[in-house]
């Protein structure tokens, strides 16, 4: 893909390509996603990938997009029910890959798509790659607490993964806390069956070795519990692909229960219903701070450039915030952020292994 020419002959480059047509809404909640995203980023510059004579009708009906996007056709795109297989081999005209082809030339900084998820991470892990300090990208999302918000990852992409990956997944949790929810320094946990130092497995324990020794300039809690994610304990929570994804659907499940319990509740009769007049304000509030757009967009992270996958049936304001997302860890350098992490861990001499086990920072220098 050859790069765009600016008005002035140079080269353009574009804070983010957008995925026009993924979703289950396309294009319309999408542009009306980047309509509320250019009024909080206006010197954004919005490169879409999609069928131009939809997009060009459809910003005509939305000035403030319109001010920040330039449209790029793209012939086709990749339904929700393709495999990753197929799309790599049939989606090199997508929305989707065309997006992701800009990345990978450094036209733009990151993608943001609403489109299919195992298509998203295939794609963008074979073309996009992942960057050479990291043996396995992870999945990251943004989940509430009692403390504030806390980033999870891995949410599904490695099932199994040993003490290397950990420690690498608790670098990127920690450059991603700092781009996107602004703190200066994160506090980092492992996600283990006991907060004491000989609980979990030799992997779980290895890498809370390394973190521990400080050689990555982490600020490293130690280990945390199930309960400790919903009570703000730490930052960031670390943890493999299969035990992430079955604690962030067990908190989806749970949100959903909670919410379903407090309907019928001040539904069951005339006194309840008086009582939710009352509690009226401080449900808006809760409702609020617990609605599921604010934390829209799962990223990929560990490749060379930002990845974020928004919700296929997100509205405008959650497909904006998954554009916030990756803007965010544009402007505040995230993938430099992790790359010096990472310099710092290698230089270090490696820490003593369990007898037969290989050290993860060996591993990581060989």
């Amino acid at each position: 893909m050859n790069m765009t020419a600016s008005a002035d002959g140079s080269l353009r480059r574009f804070s983010l390509a957008i995925d026009a047509m993924g979703g289950d809404h396309a294009p319309d909640i999408v542009l009306d996603g980047l309509e509320l995203a250019a009024e909080r980023h206006p010197q954004a510059q919005f490169l879409l990938l999609g069928d131009e004579a939809r997009l060009r009708d459809a910003l005509a009906r939305r000035p403030r997009a319109a001010k920040v996007c330039m449209i790029r056709h793209a012939p086709d795109a990749i339904p929700g029910d393709m495999k990753p297989t197929q799309a790599l081999r049939q989606g090199r005209k997508s929305s989707m890959r065309l997006a992701i082809d800009a990345v990978a030339c450094g036209e733009a900084a990151g993608v943001v798509s609403a489109g299919n998820t195992g298509a998203l991470m295939a794609l963008a892990k074979i073309v996009i790659k992942t960057m050479p300090e990291i043996s396995r990208p992870a999945l990251a999302a943004i989940a509430p607490s009692m403390g504030g918000d806390v980033v999870m990852l891995d949410l599904g992409a490695n099932v199994q993964c040993d003490a290397r990956n950990l420690v690498e997944f608790a670098i990127m949790g920690d450059a991603f806390a700092r781009a996107v929810l602004g703190l200066p320094n994160p506090t980092i946990g492992l996600l283990n069956v006991g907060s004491e130092e000989l609980k979990g497995d030799d992997r779980v324990r290895e890498a809370a070795e390394v973190l521990r020794d400080g050689h990555a300039g982490l600020n490293f809690h130690g280990f945390v519990e199930g309960h400790d994610i919903s009570s703000g304990t730490v930052d960031v929570v670390v943890t493999d692909g299969f035990t992430g994804n079955v604690a962030l659907k067990t908190g989806e499940g749970v949100y959903k229960l909670m919410s379903t319990l407090l309907k019928q509740a001040f539904t069951s009769s005339v006194p309840a219903r008086m009582g939710y007049l009352l509690a009226r304000p401080a449900l808006e509030r809760l409702r609020e701070w617990m609605d599921p757009r604010r934390y829209n967009g799962a990223i990929l992270l560990g490749l060379n450039g930002v990845v974020v996958k928004s919700h296929g049936g997100t509205d405008a304001t959650g497909f904006a915030h998954a554009v916030d997302v990756a803007m965010d860890m544009v402007t505040h350098g995230f993938t430099q952020t992790i790359r010096e992490s990472l310099s710092r861990l290698a230089a270090t001499p490696a820490p003593a292994a369990a007898p037969g086990v290989a050290s993860p920072i060996a591993a990581q220098q060989d």
